[in-house]
């Protein structure tokens, strides 16, 4: 188990049981000796749909409940949801989540009373962690039990998100709600309800279904081309595992990438500075009238960017990246309603803004997602991809440019490279290729943009492929 570019990571049967409590052990007196929280005060435990969460959960409750710490339970709750009731009481808190990962895979997110923690305070979790196991952890604990407090959390959540636009700005259109594993899905129905929209819920499952929002699977976007075909859509909307990446598709059942979900939110808003990951889309620069700043992929870089931006005398600041995931560093006034700062991925402001966009312009979510003309991107990843050939390939390829430009020699010559995070590369002719390894599960994944959408396809089929080749070769 590590930390990767969203939280703890690891298989759901190694986080079960001892390690889940020592992890939250080591949170707690990371809280207790930095004197962010003391004896007595709350802590909000929130978790997916995953069939591990319930137990992890409860082995964090445990563990937390022995420090001292008085636990509430928020049930099933959308991420977003968790982290503003934790802001609202001033409260650390865990979300017992895998995201978008594969269901054996699992992990917890952890918020300081002030929001999410950092890449310092990751390091810190992680050093009290390995004292405990040197010095000799007690488990199994005593069963704790919690406050329930998860209609109070939700409620807060659904009242920031049902004063988000004008009544019934969303009459008229017909959406179609994907609600899979998601904890997002039934909040989504009602808050579509309450603008005035015609929802039709579909494919609710039982057992947990990833859905990465980046990366849609080809069998997913299937069954949304489907539906959207049998029910008459305007738009398909869903979110991941624990909703806190929005996924929305036009009036074909065809994704919108999530970068330009968020562009649309920050727009909303109307953003002066945004903060985006590298692997966002090359053409934000010139969709707004903001600044934009550039970080590495995961929501800490972001955060950490946004705060930059206050410092700096920033205001209107919004994050987004590219799975769509939204968050907000500064209040925002829209029309007359303080929409309070949340700067924690959320999936539902960039779905909102999307709609409200489509509602009020009267036109497909195809003609507005090609008015932003945007370059054509893609991404995908390799699954199951071990980390250690991910790193052998990455050194590689950054050990020379003579190793770069023969593994690239197939699809086209290296023009410039950026190295932020993983390798991204400019080709001669203008198209853009990136190699990342997935910070948080065994994944290689791939990046691309061209100018035609089919050039994208091309070459990101292609990318896919070096590496499938190296590896077998290596």
């Amino acid at each position: 188990m590590k930390f990767g570019t969203s939280g703890l990571r690891g298989l759901s049967e190694d986080l079960k049981g001892r390690a889940s409590a020592l992890h939250a052990t080591a949170f707690g007196r990371y809280l207790l000796e930095s004197g962010r929280a003391k004896a007595g005060d709350p802590i909000l435990i929130g978790r997916d749909f995953r069939q591990s969460s319930p137990e992890i959960s409860a082995d964090c409750i445990k563990a937390l409940g022995k420090l001292g710490f008085a636990m509430i339970d928020c049930g099933t709750v959308p991420t977003p949801a968790l982290a503003l009731y934790g802001l609202h009481l001033g409260a650390a808190s865990l979300m017992i989540t895998g995201s978008h990962i594969p269901a054996d895979r699992n992990g917890i997110k952890f918020y300081r009373p002030d929001g999410e923690i950092d890449k310092a305070d990751e390091a810190a979790i992680t050093a009290a962690a390995a004292d405990l196991d040197r010095t000799g952890f007690e488990w199994p604990l005593n069963d704790i039990q919690p406050e329930d407090r998860s209609a109070e959390c939700l409620a807060l959540f659904t009242k920031r998100n049902a004063g988000l636009l004008p009544a019934d700005a969303l009459a008229g259109l017909k959406i179609g709600v994907y609600q899979h594993s998601t904890v997002a899905r039934d909040l989504m129905v009602d808050l579509l309800e309450h603008y005035g929209a015609e929802v039709k819920a579909f494919a609710r499952s039982e057992g947990f279904i990833p859905v990465d929002t980046e990366a849609v699977s080809e069998d997913t976007i299937a069954l949304l081309k489907q539906a959207a075909r049998d029910h008459g859509l305007d738009a398909i909307v869903s979110a991941d595992g624990d909703g806190d990446r929005p996924l929305v598709t036009d009036e074909t059942g065809t994704p919108l990438r999530g970068d330009l979900l968020g562009l649309i939110a920050a727009n909303f808003l109307g953003a002066n500075a945004v903060v985006t990951p590298v692997t966002s889309n090359s053409g934000i620069e010139q969709a707004g009238s903001f600044s934009v700043v550039r970080t590495r992929v995961g929501s800490p870089f972001v955060i950490s960017g946004m705060q930059e931006a206050l410092v700096s005398g920033k205001t209107g600041v919004v994050g987004f990246e590219a799975n769509g995931g939204t968050l907000v560093a500064s209040d925002f006034d829209l029309d007359g309603t303080t929409l309070l700062a949340l700067p924690t991925r959320d999936c539902f402001l960039p779905v909102l803004a999307t709609l409200a966009q489509a509602a009020a312009n009267k036109r497909p979510l195809s003609v507005i997602a090609s008015g932003y003309a945007l370059p054509f991107a893609a991404a995908d990843r390799l699954e199951n991809f071990p980390v250690e050939t991910s790193a052998k390939l990455m050194a590689h390829l950054r050990a020379t440019p003579a190793n770069l430009a023969a593994f690239l020699q197939p699809i086209g010559e290296v023009d410039g490279t950026s190295d932020i995070d993983g390798l991204r590369v400019t080709l001669a002719d203008r198209r853009i290729i990136h190699f990342r390894p997935s910070g948080n599960a065994p994944e290689m994944r791939c990046y691309v943009e061209a100018k035609t959408e089919s050039a994208a396809t091309d070459l990101l089929a292609a990318g896919l492929k070096r590496i499938r080749a190296w590896a077998s070769a290596n």
